[in-house]
């Protein structure tokens, strides 16, 4: 972050959001193709918004349910409207973010939450994969009910990811690749691939025996979670 540009919120200094560059050229810079996207988009008028430039401030906020105050961090992005060549008007749009980690700047907070979060697929499982938004009932209390059970589901399925061992040596590399697969994978796909399998279940002496009768090349993961569970 660079010197404080201005009072921010509740008094507060605001700074000006300064991103890193999105990769590092490995080898020799070259030159950008034209935007033909950008060119078509002028030409045929379209209305379309561009960032200029973003602020970010900080301040402490404790929600009236809770007992101890967190950081609040509050992004605000400067966009214009345009419409070909024009310059329609301009538009102020604020982003918070809410946090108990108080080490670290504003900006790693909000960069860390761009890395982490993937609100828009969440929103797209919640609706098409567990089926939350559906509001199978007739009143408004049993549809938040039926909304929060089925967010559990997806949550159960994020846990599931979480609790995947990562071996140390020459296998971690590939389970840390497997397991943000898993952490990032369509519920429908988790269910197919881990949930809806058959078996057959064998009753042998003092111990009950659970016999896989389809085979796919994600079970090792599956295996890998249940050793981690037993123990």
């Amino acid at each position: 972050m660079g010197d404080a540009e201005e009072p921010g919120v509740a008094g507060r200094p605001v700074w000006r959001v300064k991103r890193p560059a999105r990769y590092q050229v490995q080898t020799q810079p070259r030159q950008r193709p034209a935007n033909v996207k950008d060119r078509i988009v002028k030409e045929r008028r379209f209305e379309t918004l561009r960032l200029q430039s973003e602020d970010v401030a900080e301040f402490d906020y404790r929600p009236l349910a809770c007992r101890k105050s967190y950081r609040m961090v509050v992004v605000r992005k400067n966009i214009t409207r345009e419409k070909g060549e024009q310059a329609l008007f301009d538009e102020v749009r604020y982003f918070f973010y809410i946090t108990n980690e108080r080490e670290g700047s504003a900006d790693d907070i909000v960069f860390s939450a761009n890395d982490r979060c993937n609100q828009e697929n969440l929103i797209a499982q919640l609706k098409g994969g567990v089926r939350a938004l559906q509001a199978p009932v007739d009143t408004l209390t049993s549809n938040g009910a039926y909304m929060v059970m089925t967010a559990l589901a997806w949550n159960l399925k994020a846990w599931w990811a979480l609790m995947l061992p990562e071996s140390p040596g020459r296998w971690q590399e590939r389970h840390q690749t497997q397991k943000q697969w898993v952490l990032r994978m369509e519920f429908r796909t988790f269910l197919n691939t881990f949930v809806l399998l058959p078996c057959q279940i064998v009753q042998t002496g003092r111990r009950l025996v659970y016999r896989l009768l389809g085979w796919n090349p994600h079970l090792p993961i599956l295996f890998r979670l249940v050793n981690t569970l037993r123990c």
